[in-house]
């Protein structure tokens, strides 16, 4: 005796949907040969567990693909129209099977179709709209950021080979010119990084916010306190190995991040970039460091920034004090960031690691 399933169904436009009611059905067999349905299971049905196996006559043609899902409940079977259109009945005799019912739970009339459709294509539009507004933005930050990096870097470089070549062709007299010569171009880059600090804050990109900043803060405060405000401090051959040792780091950092806008990587550059900061950070703290001390006693006569008192104490504290305190600061800082070098580093060399394994 053929033992036949519950069957439920329901249409769209473009689709046939049939769910059988099948517990823990296994052995499933579905397919669909000159517009016949033919299905064969095993499972827990309506007459307890046994083989089960239906046949369905299509109304209208259908297409010879068909999907089919099993859960532990049922056996959801997805059957494509061959054309797209609303059919008056499931089965090309009028008189349904017996065991076929229509699916209430996802049964809908023609126009609660179509209008089923068109809010899918005004979602789809919505998405799709939202996508290109989305992509949109996204290649304007890329541009920005690409545009951003690239002034940098060749800010940066000109500096770099600036100093260079007139270290070769000047010798040790261009260590005392450093500041007439560079400063207009390291006071343009150096206050265009403050723009680094705004864009981890407002998720640019995706760096932390406080090395960013005590970079940023450090640096300025060398260059527009110290070197900026001390005419006594222009001729020093500290400022040299200060801008230089800036530009090194940088004419590999900007490069990176510019590669980095186009999701593209050098290897060589992406080791230099995690690398070449071990030598170059501690030596650039100490010279920065070397440039706060020098300044102390520059300070300390001219009184310049210092804070006056009453008349009536008839003394000012000179802005040394301040500078002693960012000394320790400025160690304080140059800590923090080099550890947070070093795990920048150990984590893009481990997931390169982990990737190559």
């Amino acid at each position: 005796m053929t033992l036949t399933p519950l069957v439920y169904w329901a249409q769209r436009h473009e689709e046939i949907y049939l769910r059988v009611e099948l517990t823990d059905a296994q052995n499933i067999d579905v397919h669909a040969h000159e517009n016949v349905l033919h299905f064969r299971a095993q499972g827990h049905g309506a007459k307890g567990q046994n083989d089960y196996n239906f046949s369905l006559e299509f109304y209208l043609p259908v297409k010879p693909g068909v999907s089919h899902k099993s859960t532990q409940r049922q056996v959801n079977i997805t059957v494509q129209k061959e054309q797209r259109g609303w059919w008056e009945r499931l089965t090309t005799q009028e008189r349904k099977p017996v065991f076929l019912a229509p699916d209430f739970d996802r049964w809908l009339d023609e126009s609660d179709a179509e209008m089923e459709i068109r809010e899918k294509e005004e979602k789809k539009n919505r998405l799709k709209t939202s996508r290109q507004k989305e992509e949109g933005f996204v290649s304007l930050k890329t541009g920005y950021l690409f545009t951003y990096n690239l002034v940098q870097f060749l800010g940066f470089s000109w500096m770099f080979v600036n100093m260079t070549v007139r270290l070769f062709i000047f010798g040790q007299d261009s260590l005392y010119d450093t500041y007439h010569t560079m400063s207009d171009v390291m006071f343009f880059c150096q206050t265009l990084a403050v723009l680094e600090v705004l864009h981890a804050a407002f998720g640019v990109v995706q760096t932390s916010v406080f090395p960013t900043l005590i970079q940023v803060v450090a640096r300025n405060f060398v260059l527009f306190i110290i070197f900026g405000s001390l005419e006594e401090m222009h001729n020093r051959p500290v400022v040299f190995f200060v801008f230089y040792l800036w530009s090194i780091i940088e004419i590999f950092r900007y490069p990176f991040y510019m590669l980095g806008c186009f999701n593209t990587e050098w290897k060589p550059l992406t080791w230099l970039r995690y690398t070449i900061w071990m030598p170059l950070y501690p030596l650039g703290a100490l010279s920065e460091a070397v440039a706060v001390i020098q300044s102390i006693p520059i300070f300390d006569k001219t009184k310049l920034l210092s804070i006056p008192h009453p008349k009536a104490i008839g003394t000012s504290v000179s802005f040394s004090y301040f500078l002693y305190v960012y000394l320790a600061l400025l160690f304080l800082g140059f800590s923090l960031n080099l550890r947070h070098l070093y795990k920048q580093r150990t984590r893009r060399f481990r997931t390169k690691k982990r990737k190559a394994n």
